[in-house]
């Protein structure tokens, strides 16, 4: 069974190897909290100052409310 990354559609034949691309899919800018998705910041806003989860399920909106940069929880090691 194939595993697909929602953010890019890139196709992998392993978890595992899902996993490891998700740490770094340059496709997916943003983080929803409210259902933890993670997408390009050009599918969640149309005038740059509204933000929007493009999940159809989903209401979370806001940058810094529900919405954040990925870089921005992303746990940093040493």
């Amino acid at each position: 069974m194939p595993h697909t990354c929602r953010n890019c559609k890139r196709t992998f034949s392993s978890e595992l190897e899902l996993d490891l691309h998700r740490d770094n899919c340059e496709d997916g800018d943003l983080f929803c909290d409210r259902c933890g998705s993670r997408f390009a910041e050009r599918t969640a806003t149309e005038d740059g100052w509204h933000y929007r989860c493009p999940e159809p399920e989903c209401d979370g909106e806001g940058i810094g409310d529900d919405i954040h940069q990925v870089t921005d929880v992303r746990l940093q090691t040493p």
